[in-house]
């Protein structure tokens, strides 16, 4: 019997690319039913075009949700829908008591934030030091689910791939250049690598391998691509700021190798099967990197403190400093011959 299904997801875009194996997983297991997501606006574009989901709604707690009438709208939204099944992807107590004040009779996640009794299912809790992707599909085979592919997905268009030509092309970047994208940003400063690095990176692969360098991010990241750019010998294209989600997904599928650090972008050019090689500090990749099928390869040169280090007031950031230019140069000469093929990660310490 067909279902109505919400998922309730988490609020950032790497998790909601986590996200996406759980969401493929439930649909092969209830493939005629309605499947809502409930999504902070940020993470929008991440499900959009996704044919594995109905229905996005939006859960603005910072805007249209944010006071009690808010709530009160979207809660009396939530009821009208008559879901039957709810899967709280989110740990948040408050999320829970949605769905329970939705009426939703079935109500599985994690015991977090002692909510228990909010559920009617609990997950068993996933071992510790789980990949994100594995955190989630727990709560899908808490009822039974077992997923066949733990590999992220991310969809795009063909006008999405056509205004990344157009602005390749305008910026001297043909079809058949070998294009190698830099994602040198992060949503703290610790887990980047040095600005210095990722210049001589740039200027190497132009010398070495005849690349054409583009470096990517969101508007926020236009001064760190400048400073970049500055510092190097042989000026790249810069293109933060100037696309989308779902273009930016465009410019790292036709990326022949993507360069970048523990960021959504990584996320999204796995997602995209290009090749890419993940630079991680502070963070464990066990559990927040790149994962499932696609060619990818993680550096992490993290020998002094404890992962995951949350420490935002460090100041030498000896940990992406030890991941040297060379380091990432001899990955990309791996990746670049004929003999790399698909493969399962390979965590470099």
């Amino acid at each position: 019997m067909a279902k109505k299904i919400l998922i309730v997801n988490v609020n950032w875009v790497g998790d909601v690319i986590f996200s996406t194996p759980f969401i493929r997983a439930v649909r092969e297991h209830y493939p005629d039913s309605h499947i809502a997501c409930l999504l902070h606006p940020r993470c929008i574009e991440v499900l959009e075009g996704n044919p594995r989901i109905n229905e996005i709604i939006v859960y603005d707690e910072d805007g249209a949700h944010k006071s009690i009438l808010g709530k009160a709208r979207l809660l009396l939204y939530l009821r009208k829908a008559r879901y039957d099944l709810a899967f709280i992807l989110h740990r948040s107590f408050t999320k829970a008591l949605l769905t329970k004040l939705a009426g939703i009779k079935e109500r599985v996640g994690y015991a977090t934030k002692n909510r228990a009794f909010l559920l009617t299912k609990v997950a068993e809790e996933s071992i510790e030091g789980s990949h994100k992707v594995d955190h989630f599909l727990n709560i899908a085979r808490a009822v039974g689910i077992k997923p066949r592919d733990n590999s992220y997905e991310f969809f795009i268009t063909d006008s999405d791939r056509d205004f990344i030509r157009g602005l390749l092309s305008a910026n001297k970047i043909a079809a058949n250049d070998f294009l190698v994208v830099l994602c040198p940003g992060g949503n703290w400063n610790p887990k980047r690598w040095p600005q210095e690095s990722f210049a001589k990176l740039g200027d190497a692969l132009i010398e070495k391998f005849k690349a054409k360098i583009a470096i990517s991010g969101a508007s926020k990241d236009i001064g760190l691509a400048e400073k970049i750019g500055g510092m190097m010998n042989h000026p790249p294209v810069i293109t933060c700021g100037k696309t989308s989600l779902k273009t930016l997904g465009a410019l790292l599928e036709r990326a022949n190798l993507v360069v970048a650090n523990d960021t959504g972008p990584m996320h999204l050019a796995v997602s995209m099967k290009t090749k890419v090689i993940a630079l991680f500090g502070p963070t464990d990749p066990k559990i927040t990197g790149p994962y499932g099928r696609g060619t990818y390869t993680v550096i992490s040169r993290n020998e002094t403190c404890e992962v995951p280090c949350y420490d935002l007031s460090c100041k030498d950031n000896s940990c992406m400093a030890a991941i040297s230019v060379e380091d990432v140069l001899r990955e990309a000469k791996a990746f670049l011959t004929p003999a790399s093929k698909l493969q399962t990660p390979n965590y470099e310490h």
